[in-house]
């Protein structure tokens, strides 16, 4: 028993890192992308010119951001969902359809990795850059990655809810 205390113990420190790095992350993208927006605004106004390629990063970053917050929201299941019904239903319902609903946003988001993953590798061997010799696909990489991970979230929460499915409500 202390043996599995002490992983779970462990597992959980390993989580609360991994949470911290993806916050950090988002914070670091958030915070460049609004120096970069401000900076282009000045020079713009201020020297009639601007980054060449500033506008183009601008719009990278809003794509990693809303991927990145869509990966965060994921941790606890905090997606996007109409809940008028849930409130109607008994328990055990409820949690059948937790579980119908985790298993259903696993698997889209996986087949939306897996073809998001195609789309970079021909990205990839097509060579295009995005801006400032950065390739395309760098760009576009946090695509199957932010996918790949909500889908395991989401394989992790069907399974939680699957089990809760079996405790005696409270």
């Amino acid at each position: 028993m202390i043996i599995t205390d002490k992983l779970t113990a462990f597992f959980k420190k390993i989580v609360m890192i991994l949470q911290k790095i993806e916050d950090t992350i988002l914070v670091g993208l958030l915070l460049l992308m609004i120096c970069m927006a401000v900076l282009q605004i000045f020079m713009r106004n201020l020297f009639d010119s601007g980054i060449l390629w500033g506008d183009s990063l601008v719009k990278v970053l809003v794509l990693w951001i809303g991927l990145m917050g869509a990966m965060i929201a994921s941790r606890n299941n905090h997606h996007i969902s109409i809940d008028v019904l849930s409130k109607f239903l008994p328990e055990q319902i409820k949690k059948m359809t937790t579980f119908i609903i985790s298993v259903f946003t696993s698997l889209i988001c996986g087949v939306m990795a897996y073809y998001s993953l195609n789309f970079v590798i021909m990205e990839k061997q097509d060579g295009f850059t995005a801006f400032a010799n950065i390739p395309a696909w760098a760009c576009e990489s946090i695509i199957p990655i932010a996918f790949a991970i909500i889908s395991l979230r989401y394989i992790f929460l069907s399974i939680t809810s699957f089990a809760q499915f079996f405790k005696p409500s409270q």
